[in-house]
Protein backbone atom coordinates (compact mmCIF):
# COMPACT_ATOMS: atom_id res chain seq x y z
CA UNK A 1 0.00 0.00 0.00
CA UNK A 2 1.31 3.40 -1.33
CA UNK A 3 1.91 5.42 2.03
CA UNK A 4 -0.56 9.00 1.37
CA UNK A 5 1.99 11.75 0.86
CA UNK A 6 -0.14 14.64 3.18
CA UNK A 7 -1.53 13.31 6.69
CA UNK A 8 -4.49 15.64 6.42
CA UNK A 9 -5.70 17.63 3.22
CA UNK A 10 -8.30 20.13 4.24
CA UNK A 11 -11.69 22.30 2.48
CA UNK A 12 -13.28 24.87 4.53
CA UNK A 13 -13.07 28.78 4.47
CA UNK A 14 -9.99 30.77 3.47
CA UNK A 15 -10.11 33.84 5.54
CA UNK A 16 -7.28 36.32 6.64
CA UNK A 17 -7.53 36.67 10.57
CA UNK A 18 -7.54 40.50 11.59
CA UNK A 19 -6.27 40.35 15.52
CA UNK A 20 -6.38 43.52 17.31
CA UNK A 21 -6.22 43.68 21.46
CA UNK A 22 -8.81 46.22 22.79
CA UNK A 23 -10.50 47.36 26.18
CA UNK A 24 -13.92 46.41 27.18
CA UNK A 25 -14.77 49.84 26.49
CA UNK A 26 -13.78 49.49 22.42
CA UNK A 27 -15.61 46.54 22.59
CA UNK A 28 -19.15 48.19 24.33
CA UNK A 29 -18.82 51.33 22.01
CA UNK A 30 -18.79 49.23 19.00
CA UNK A 31 -21.93 47.81 20.38
CA UNK A 32 -20.78 44.56 20.25
CA UNK A 33 -21.27 41.40 22.35
CA UNK A 34 -17.86 40.24 23.88
CA UNK A 35 -16.87 36.48 23.29
CA UNK A 36 -19.02 36.37 20.06
CA UNK A 37 -19.15 35.57 16.31
CA UNK A 38 -21.25 37.78 13.91
CA UNK A 39 -21.69 37.95 9.91
CA UNK A 40 -20.60 41.51 8.96
CA UNK A 41 -21.24 42.73 5.61
CA UNK A 42 -17.97 44.80 3.47
CA UNK A 43 -18.92 47.83 4.37
CA UNK A 44 -18.87 47.43 8.48
CA UNK A 45 -15.43 45.11 7.59
CA UNK A 46 -14.27 48.60 6.26
CA UNK A 47 -14.82 50.66 8.81
CA UNK A 48 -14.60 48.58 11.88
CA UNK A 49 -10.57 47.77 9.69
CA UNK A 50 -9.96 51.53 9.60
CA UNK A 51 -11.18 51.82 14.31
CA UNK A 52 -9.33 48.95 15.38
CA UNK A 53 -5.75 49.55 16.95
CA UNK A 54 -2.53 48.13 15.01
CA UNK A 55 -3.12 43.96 14.29
CA UNK A 56 -1.65 40.74 13.14
CA UNK A 57 -3.14 39.77 9.57
CA UNK A 58 -2.75 36.01 9.21
CA UNK A 59 -4.11 34.00 6.73
CA UNK A 60 -6.74 32.03 9.11
CA UNK A 61 -10.06 30.22 9.15
CA UNK A 62 -10.56 27.18 10.81
CA UNK A 63 -9.49 24.27 8.32
CA UNK A 64 -6.27 26.70 7.49
CA UNK A 65 -5.20 27.20 11.21
CA UNK A 66 -5.75 23.61 11.71
CA UNK A 67 -3.62 22.89 8.58
CA UNK A 68 -0.95 24.87 10.05
CA UNK A 69 -0.61 23.03 13.07
CA UNK A 70 -0.28 19.82 11.65
CA UNK A 71 2.64 21.49 9.91
CA UNK A 72 4.28 22.77 13.06
CA UNK A 73 4.24 19.18 14.60
CA UNK A 74 6.39 17.91 11.33
CA UNK A 75 3.25 16.57 9.46
CA UNK A 76 2.16 17.14 5.64
CA UNK A 77 -0.53 19.43 5.27
CA UNK A 78 -2.95 20.83 2.03
CA UNK A 79 -5.79 23.04 1.83
CA UNK A 80 -8.64 23.36 -0.66
CA UNK A 81 -10.37 27.10 -0.36
CA UNK A 82 -11.66 30.28 -2.67
CA UNK A 83 -9.79 33.47 -2.64
CA UNK A 84 -10.40 36.45 -4.65
CA UNK A 85 -7.50 38.36 -6.85
CA UNK A 86 -6.77 40.79 -4.35
CA UNK A 87 -4.37 42.05 -1.34
CA UNK A 88 -6.18 40.12 1.06
CA UNK A 89 -6.19 36.85 -1.26
CA UNK A 90 -2.35 37.41 -1.62
CA UNK A 91 -1.84 37.54 2.29
CA UNK A 92 -3.71 34.44 2.51
CA UNK A 93 -2.05 32.60 -0.04
CA UNK A 94 1.48 33.96 0.92
CA UNK A 95 0.97 32.95 4.66
CA UNK A 96 -0.46 29.70 4.23
CA UNK A 97 2.19 28.62 2.19
CA UNK A 98 4.91 30.25 4.37
CA UNK A 99 3.48 28.25 7.43
CA UNK A 100 4.49 24.56 5.03
CA UNK A 101 1.23 24.19 3.83
CA UNK A 102 -0.06 23.53 0.26
CA UNK A 103 -2.10 25.64 -1.57
CA UNK A 104 -2.53 25.21 -4.82
CA UNK A 105 -6.23 26.63 -5.44
CA UNK A 106 -5.94 29.02 -8.06
CA UNK A 107 -7.71 32.75 -6.72
CA UNK A 108 -10.71 33.61 -8.62
CA UNK A 109 -11.70 36.90 -10.62
CA UNK A 110 -15.31 38.70 -10.73
CA UNK A 111 -16.09 36.95 -7.00
CA UNK A 112 -16.95 38.36 -3.75
CA UNK A 113 -13.55 39.91 -2.16
CA UNK A 114 -11.44 37.59 -0.06
CA UNK A 115 -12.90 36.95 3.67
CA UNK A 116 -11.79 38.53 6.61
CA UNK A 117 -12.50 38.27 10.20
CA UNK A 118 -11.95 41.05 12.16
CA UNK A 119 -11.05 39.76 15.77
CA UNK A 120 -10.56 42.33 19.03
CA UNK A 121 -9.18 40.55 21.85
CA UNK A 122 -10.16 42.15 25.02
CA UNK A 123 -7.43 41.91 28.31
CA UNK A 124 -8.96 38.75 29.63
CA UNK A 125 -8.21 36.77 26.21
CA UNK A 126 -11.42 36.57 25.05
CA UNK A 127 -12.19 36.93 21.55
CA UNK A 128 -14.91 39.17 19.71
CA UNK A 129 -15.33 38.09 15.61
CA UNK A 130 -16.31 39.77 12.97
CA UNK A 131 -16.47 38.23 9.89
CA UNK A 132 -17.06 39.16 6.42
CA UNK A 133 -17.61 35.88 4.61
CA UNK A 134 -17.01 37.48 0.74
CA UNK A 135 -15.42 34.70 -1.31
CA UNK A 136 -15.58 32.00 1.28
CA UNK A 137 -19.25 32.15 0.91
CA UNK A 138 -19.02 31.49 -2.60
CA UNK A 139 -16.75 27.84 -2.03
CA UNK A 140 -18.27 25.08 -4.54
CA UNK A 141 -17.20 21.78 -6.16
CA UNK A 142 -14.62 23.80 -8.70
CA UNK A 143 -12.43 24.40 -5.16
CA UNK A 144 -11.56 20.16 -5.12
CA UNK A 145 -8.95 19.03 -5.92
CA UNK A 146 -9.38 14.88 -5.89
CA UNK A 147 -6.02 14.16 -6.67
CA UNK A 148 -4.95 16.20 -3.47
CA UNK A 149 -7.94 14.20 -1.55
CA UNK A 150 -6.59 11.20 -2.77
CA UNK A 151 -3.41 11.41 -1.63
CA UNK A 152 -3.97 12.24 1.88
CA UNK A 153 -4.68 10.36 4.88
CA UNK A 154 -7.43 12.42 6.53
CA UNK A 155 -9.58 14.79 4.36
CA UNK A 156 -10.98 17.43 7.58
CA UNK A 157 -13.75 19.34 6.66
CA UNK A 158 -15.42 22.29 8.76
CA UNK A 159 -19.12 22.72 9.71
CA UNK A 160 -19.23 26.51 8.95
CA UNK A 161 -19.56 25.97 5.80
CA UNK A 162 -22.75 24.09 5.46
CA UNK A 163 -24.41 27.45 5.82
CA UNK A 164 -23.72 27.98 1.97
CA UNK A 165 -25.77 25.06 -0.50
CA UNK A 166 -22.81 24.98 -2.62
CA UNK A 167 -20.08 24.05 -0.31
CA UNK A 168 -22.50 21.70 1.51
CA UNK A 169 -22.49 20.00 -1.91
CA UNK A 170 -18.95 20.29 -2.38
CA UNK A 171 -18.36 18.54 1.48
CA UNK A 172 -20.81 15.61 0.31
CA UNK A 173 -18.63 15.75 -3.06
CA UNK A 174 -15.38 15.53 -1.40
CA UNK A 175 -16.79 13.19 1.23
CA UNK A 176 -17.53 10.80 -1.89
CA UNK A 177 -13.88 11.18 -3.35
CA UNK A 178 -12.26 10.59 -0.31
CA UNK A 179 -14.08 7.41 0.81
CA UNK A 180 -13.05 5.73 -2.98
CA UNK A 181 -9.48 6.57 -2.55
CA UNK A 182 -9.55 5.24 1.24
CA UNK A 183 -8.80 8.43 2.99
CA UNK A 184 -10.46 9.03 6.32
CA UNK A 185 -13.71 11.95 6.56
CA UNK A 186 -13.39 13.92 9.21
CA UNK A 187 -15.62 17.19 10.93
CA UNK A 188 -15.29 19.89 12.95
CA UNK A 189 -19.00 21.05 13.83
CA UNK A 190 -17.63 24.76 14.27
CA UNK A 191 -19.80 26.67 16.42
CA UNK A 192 -23.20 25.75 18.58
CA UNK A 193 -25.29 28.41 16.36
CA UNK A 194 -24.39 26.34 13.43
CA UNK A 195 -25.20 23.15 15.03
CA UNK A 196 -28.58 24.55 15.44
CA UNK A 197 -29.00 26.26 11.58
CA UNK A 198 -27.96 23.00 10.14
CA UNK A 199 -28.92 20.10 13.44
CA UNK A 200 -30.45 17.64 10.68
CA UNK A 201 -28.03 18.13 7.77
CA UNK A 202 -25.00 17.73 10.46
CA UNK A 203 -26.28 14.06 11.67
CA UNK A 204 -27.14 13.43 8.27
CA UNK A 205 -23.61 13.90 7.30
CA UNK A 206 -22.02 12.55 10.20
CA UNK A 207 -23.86 9.09 9.92
CA UNK A 208 -23.22 8.42 6.28
CA UNK A 209 -19.81 10.22 5.78
CA UNK A 210 -18.11 10.80 8.65
CA UNK A 211 -15.76 8.91 10.32
CA UNK A 212 -13.96 11.35 12.43
CA UNK A 213 -15.97 14.17 14.57
CA UNK A 214 -14.47 17.19 16.36
CA UNK A 215 -16.88 19.07 18.86
CA UNK A 216 -16.70 21.27 22.03
CA UNK A 217 -19.11 20.44 24.89
CA UNK A 218 -21.45 23.00 23.89
CA UNK A 219 -21.69 21.90 20.39
CA UNK A 220 -22.02 18.44 21.17
CA UNK A 221 -24.80 19.04 23.40
CA UNK A 222 -26.86 21.07 21.43
CA UNK A 223 -26.59 18.37 18.45
CA UNK A 224 -28.38 16.13 20.29
CA UNK A 225 -30.45 18.66 22.07
CA UNK A 226 -29.71 17.75 25.82
CA UNK A 227 -27.79 18.65 28.93
CA UNK A 228 -26.25 15.48 29.62
CA UNK A 229 -22.58 15.29 28.45
CA UNK A 230 -22.78 11.49 29.14
CA UNK A 231 -26.13 10.87 27.35
CA UNK A 232 -24.61 12.94 23.99
CA UNK A 233 -21.43 10.75 24.12
CA UNK A 234 -23.77 7.67 24.07
CA UNK A 235 -25.57 8.92 20.63
CA UNK A 236 -22.41 9.95 18.93
CA UNK A 237 -21.28 6.32 19.84
CA UNK A 238 -23.84 5.11 17.24
CA UNK A 239 -23.44 7.65 15.19
CA UNK A 240 -19.87 7.83 14.52
CA UNK A 241 -16.63 5.67 14.66
CA UNK A 242 -14.75 7.95 16.63
CA UNK A 243 -15.17 11.50 18.24
CA UNK A 244 -13.22 13.82 19.92
CA UNK A 245 -15.16 16.39 22.74
CA UNK A 246 -13.11 19.10 24.33
CA UNK A 247 -14.65 20.97 27.53
CA UNK A 248 -12.31 23.73 28.01
CA UNK A 249 -9.70 23.43 30.95
CA UNK A 250 -11.31 20.34 32.27
CA UNK A 251 -9.86 18.67 29.19
CA UNK A 252 -11.54 16.34 26.20
CA UNK A 253 -13.26 12.98 26.02
CA UNK A 254 -12.01 10.76 22.89
CA UNK A 255 -15.03 8.57 22.35
CA UNK A 256 -15.09 5.36 20.46
CA UNK A 257 -17.76 2.65 20.43
CA UNK A 258 -16.47 0.63 23.42
CA UNK A 259 -15.28 3.11 25.23
CA UNK A 260 -14.68 7.22 26.64
CA UNK A 261 -11.08 8.01 27.19
CA UNK A 262 -10.48 11.32 28.93
CA UNK A 263 -7.59 13.60 28.18
CA UNK A 264 -6.13 16.29 30.89
CA UNK A 265 -6.06 19.64 29.52
CA UNK A 266 -2.10 20.81 29.60
CA UNK A 267 -1.02 23.43 32.21
CA UNK A 268 -1.43 26.91 31.01
CA UNK A 269 0.43 29.81 33.15
CA UNK A 270 -1.89 32.51 31.59
CA UNK A 271 -4.61 32.55 28.86
CA UNK A 272 -3.98 35.18 26.65
CA UNK A 273 -6.36 34.69 23.54
CA UNK A 274 -8.76 31.39 22.89
CA UNK A 275 -8.40 32.16 19.15
CA UNK A 276 -7.47 28.57 17.52
CA UNK A 277 -7.73 26.66 20.21
CA UNK A 278 -10.19 24.10 19.03
CA UNK A 279 -8.60 24.46 15.38
CA UNK A 280 -5.30 23.69 17.29
CA UNK A 281 -6.84 20.52 19.21
CA UNK A 282 -7.90 18.94 15.87
CA UNK A 283 -4.30 19.66 14.34
CA UNK A 284 -2.22 17.47 17.11
CA UNK A 285 -5.40 14.68 16.85
CA UNK A 286 -5.24 14.74 13.03
CA UNK A 287 -1.73 14.22 13.13
CA UNK A 288 -1.28 11.44 15.24
CA UNK A 289 -4.30 9.49 14.16
CA UNK A 290 -2.35 10.27 10.49
CA UNK A 291 0.89 8.50 12.13
CA UNK A 292 -1.07 5.52 13.74
CA UNK A 293 -0.54 6.71 16.87
CA UNK A 294 -2.28 5.41 20.50
CA UNK A 295 -5.70 7.32 20.58
CA UNK A 296 -4.67 8.90 23.92
CA UNK A 297 -0.97 9.98 22.60
CA UNK A 298 -3.31 11.21 19.92
CA UNK A 299 -5.64 13.76 22.84
CA UNK A 300 -2.04 14.67 24.39
CA UNK A 301 -0.58 15.96 21.09
CA UNK A 302 -3.62 17.76 20.66
CA UNK A 303 -4.11 18.99 24.43
CA UNK A 304 -0.40 20.13 23.42
CA UNK A 305 -1.16 22.03 20.15
CA UNK A 306 -4.13 23.86 22.28
CA UNK A 307 -2.53 24.53 25.26
CA UNK A 308 0.64 26.47 22.94
CA UNK A 309 -2.05 28.67 20.90
CA UNK A 310 -4.05 29.96 24.11
CA UNK A 311 -1.02 31.04 25.57
CA UNK A 312 -0.07 34.07 23.22
CA UNK A 313 -1.98 36.38 20.95
CA UNK A 314 -3.35 35.12 17.46
CA UNK A 315 -4.21 31.41 16.54
CA UNK A 316 -0.68 30.26 14.91
CA UNK A 317 1.80 27.87 17.44
CA UNK A 318 4.83 30.36 18.11
CA UNK A 319 6.80 27.18 19.34
CA UNK A 320 7.52 24.41 17.31
CA UNK A 321 4.58 21.70 18.33
CA UNK A 322 7.03 19.03 17.75
CA UNK A 323 9.58 20.19 19.78
CA UNK A 324 6.94 20.02 22.87
CA UNK A 325 5.92 16.77 21.68
CA UNK A 326 9.27 15.04 21.76
CA UNK A 327 10.32 16.84 25.23
CA UNK A 328 7.41 15.17 26.50
CA UNK A 329 8.63 11.94 24.96
CA UNK A 330 5.17 12.03 22.29
CA UNK A 331 6.83 11.77 19.17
Amino acid sequence: MVQPVHDVVGLGSAIVDIIARCDDGFIEAQGLTKGTMRLIDAEEATRLYAEMGPAIEVSGGTVPNSCVGVASFGGKAGFMGKTAKDPFGEIFAHDLRAAGVTFNTPPTQGSAPTARCLILVTPDGERTMNTFLGAAAELSSNELDPALIGDASHLYLEGYSFDGPQAKAAFYEAATIAREAGTIVSLTLSDPFCVERHREAFLDFIRGSVDLLFANQSEVLSLYQTDDLTAACARLRTDCALAAVTCSEKGSVIVTPGDLIEIPAEPVARVLDTTGAGDLYAAGFLFGRARGLDLRVCGRLASIAAAEVISHIGPRPETSLAALARAQGLI
